[in-house]
């Protein structure tokens, strides 16, 4: 399973990258591609670069001593030891939603969060399952494949904003054809965000595996995945600018679902997480970490 979403997620990247090849074709010039490029490099750069600042600060998450969270330093400590990777650094938001989330481009810089509602209504099993799903993806490299996704993402976006100030081609017969044209302005953005949705979902289902592999206890995160999703729907956070850029980083999502948005939420349906977690512990072996 593990080989399969490396895969799927390396033939999305790639049709992403096509796609903005395919833009740049049709929009008949190099130079509206190259500054697209340009600036969305540099954009999702900065982010790749402080991701873990943006998300934190989002969420009002302040760091915490192992005096105050003995329990939680210790099941991270174990973890992390387990895994032979650094131990992140530990903040803690003072949300009421249960939810958590880990950032950092690397395992070297690092940092797992989790919510006040959190710790409410998990036991120590479910936690520690919560914390060896967040951990996978530090060591999976999610933030990075995020990054990549991203950034493709949004360079097509951009392109097709810059195609409203970039000739038709005039009498010139090789410049787009404007069915074509239009076509690609309105269906490429969608299309890149489709595909986004879709490394992010596949992101979520392995870190749902590796996490279980790393606990050795699938079952409890199955069960905390069931009590977080009962909370994020009870408690759903305000979709705010300041969030949504973090929203696909927590482990459920922190918005109301259902209707046309949940077609566009980053996460996998938690009934079917939950039904892989079930099947895993049931022909449980070992999986190993995306390098």
């Amino acid at each position: 399973m593990h080989s399969h979403n490396g895969l799927k997620t390396a033939a999305l990247l790639g049709l992403l990258t096509a796609m903005i090849l395919a833009v740049g074709y049709w929009l008949g010039g190099s130079t509206g591609l190259i500054i697209a490029v340009v600036l969305s490099l540099v954009m999702n750069g900065v982010s790749y670069f402080f991701s873990d600042k943006i998300a934190l600060r989002s969420m009002g998450a302040q760091p915490v001593t192992e005096q105050e969270f003995p329990a939680l330093y210790q099941m991270v400590r174990e973890l992390s030891q387990q895994a032979g990777k650094p131990m992140p650094r530990l903040y803690v938001s003072p949300t009421s939603q249960p939810n958590a989330f880990a950032t950092g481009r690397n395992p070297e810089n690092a940092a797992v969060c989790v919510t006040e509602g959190i710790t409410r209504i998990l036991d120590y099993r479910e936690l520690r399952g919560v914390i060896g799903h967040e951990l996978s993806h530090v060591y999976n490299r999610d933030i990075l494949i995020s990054s990549v996704a991203g950034a493709l993402a949004g360079i097509i976006t951009m392109l097709a904003n810059l195609a409203w100030f970039i000739p038709m081609g005039g009498d010139d017969e090789d410049g787009p054809n404007p069915a074509v044209f239009l076509m690609m302005l309105i269906l490429g953005p969608l299309a890149a965000s489709v595909i986004q949705l879709a490394v992010s979902r596949s992101r979520e289902f392995q870190a749902d595996q590796s996490g279980a592999s790393l606990t050795n206890d699938p079952l409890a995160l199955a069960s905390a995945l069931r009590k977080i999703h009962m909370g994020t729907q009870q408690l759903p956070l305000p979709a705010d600018n300041r969030l949504t850029s973090t929203a696909h980083l927590m482990i459920d999502n922190p918005f109301k679902g259902g209707g046309i948005a949940s077609l566009f939420s980053t996460h996998p349906p938690m009934e079917e997480r939950v039904r892989r977690l079930e099947l895993m512990a049931a022909n449980s072996g070992p999986i190993q970490y995306a390098r």
